[in-house]
């Protein structure tokens, strides 16, 4: 069992089924409306003070975009330090980075699809991410907060009941009350493949509910997604077992009980390893949904587009974004105006791409590159903001190391 798992977590491991994947692919909260034409993207880089970016994540409250990022500081280091800025004009000016991994286990393991995770409510933040344990990729998760706008961080709870398991692929959400909710994989019982598990933090991070099974038998690598519906409903995307296909889950009263919805794009994919691929979500009222998803089944591989009209019931017909898209995101502005990002491999590595909907999805522009020319650049992350969207993404240049790269659309 141990084997098995640290297997699927191994750098070769990963490397080998996005080989995989890149073959199958090659065979084959509401913001105010911004009614524009076309949103335009333009570019800005920050000096963090890090030498490598090696994991971050973005939320967004209030209008505040606020930005968790870990990485090392030297180029003889190995040692991780997690740092946070935020911005309060949607990207454009930055606070100076601050400090929080202080005496927690710094997050040694954090990889993209795998990534420190960070939610905000008001004054309070919360940041979660996966410690070493004793094998690389399977260590158990730590938590910080802070309670004045991110100045001072303490040590919180492991929202997990085992504080020596495998806890991974984690996401965060803030609801409207207050609460903090979260979701990542994990199998305490040792029964040969992994769970999703939910937890519950009703005062601020500091400690936890107990936890909940939300499914028995899940994909073990690949990257969970919680979103917090307008009316305070939660939907967790996440990977199945059998098939391996995307499912959604729900809760309507603040985590005390689930109901799963559907499978959002019903591809029947039979395959025994993982991916390393979630998927993205993003809500427009009290019952539409949007969701980016990617399969690798031999008859249709890739990544595709659908819409729910009916709060995940059923689900479109599955739109096919890119022609080699893996890793994607989706944000909207309103119930017509949707922004989907991805990565693309290509003949020189990976880059980063866009398309707008301005029909709820409907139909789609031309796709729009984003990253440079001639550079490996992986896992767009995309919020909005109440003037247009904001696009994160690490980049490798030529003989550099992984840093963070912006897009601000509006």
């Amino acid at each position: 069992m141990q084997f098995k798992q640290k297997f699927w977590h191994s750098p070769i491991a990963r490397l080998a089924l996005i080989l995989v994947c890149t073959l199958l692919v090659s065979s084959c909260a509401n913001q105010p409306a911004i009614h524009k034409s076309a949103l335009q993207s333009s570019f800005q880089s920050l000096s963090l003070g890090l030498f490598e970016i090696n994991s971050f994540d973005v939320y967004v409250h209030d209008d505040v975009v606020h930005v968790l990022f870990a990485g090392s500081e030297k180029a003889d280091s190995k040692a991780r330090v997690v740092r946070y800025i935020r911005s309060e004009d949607s990207g454009k000016h930055w606070s100076k980075p601050i400090e929080i991994s202080g005496s927690v286990p710094a997050p040694t393991d954090a990889v993209r699809g795998n990534d420190v995770q960070l939610a905000v409510n008001g004054n309070n933040l919360l940041a979660v991410w996966q410690a070493r344990g004793e094998f690389p990729g399977m260590g158990p998760m730590v938590s910080v907060y802070s309670h004045d706008d991110g100045k001072t961080w303490q040590t919180g709870a492991n929202p997990a009941v085992n504080n020596a398991g495998d806890q991974a692929h984690i996401d965060l959400a803030a609801d409207q009350q207050g609460n903090f909710h979260a979701v990542w994989l994990e199998d305490p019982e040792e029964n040969g493949y992994q769970s999703l598990r939910y937890a519950r933090s009703i005062d601020g991070g500091v400690q936890w509910q107990p936890t909940q099974r939300l499914d028995e038998g899940t994909c073990s690598c690949c990257w969970n997604t919680i979103k917090v519906s307008p009316a305070g409903e939660l939907n967790v995307l996440y990977r199945d077992m059998k098939p391996r296909d995307m499912a959604l889950i729900r809760s309507s009263d603040q985590g005390n009980s689930w109901q799963s919805v559907s499978m959002v794009g019903d591809f029947n994919w039979q395959f025994e390893g993982c991916p390393h691929i979630g998927g993205g979500l993003a809500q427009t009222g009290d019952e539409q949904l949007n969701a980016v998803v990617w399969t690798g089944a031999e008859a249709n591989p890739g990544l595709y587009f659908l819409r729910s009209d009916n709060n995940g019931k059923t689900w479109t017909k599955p739109q096919p974004l890119g022609n080699h898209a893996l890793h994607g995101d989706i944000a909207a502005l309103d119930n017509k105006q949707i922004l989907a990002v991805w990565d693309e491999l290509g003949p020189d590595g990976s880059s980063i791409a866009s398309a707008q909907s301005q029909d709820g999805g409907s139909t789609w522009a031309s796709a729009q590159s984003l990253s440079k020319l001639n550079v490996l650049a992986t896992h767009p992350r995309i919020v909005s903001t109440s003037t247009g969207y904001l696009t994160l993404w690490t980049e490798k240049q030529p003989k550099q190391r992984n840093q963070l790269a912006i897009a601000v659309f509006e």
